[in-house]
């Protein structure tokens, strides 16, 4: 794999992350937005994330990066106590 795919797949890693903390935010800030319609963009967003990994990887290691990212997310507010 060349660096630029590495980097292309490091800043996908970055963008799911940062969606999955945005989806989350929703619940433990105040917002005026509709909370379904803020979550389902985020969820659209990382959807299109994994399109974008299966480019430079296979289905399997692009799935693996996404369910990595979610469960890192989620080990984090656990382990924070913020269970909003």
């Amino acid at each position: 794999m060349n660096e630029t795919n590495r980097s292309e797949i490091a800043r996908l890693r970055e963008q799911i992350a940062l969606e999955y903390q945005a989806s989350h935010a929703v619940f433990t800030s105040f917002t005026a937005t509709a909370r379904h319609d803020f979550i389902s963009k985020r969820e659209e967003n990382i959807g299109a994330c994994f399109e974008e990994l299966k480019q430079y990887l296979p289905f399997n290691e692009a799935f693996g990066i996404l369910i990595q990212a979610e469960q890192t997310f989620y080990e984090r507010v656990s382990s924070s106590g913020n269970t909003s």
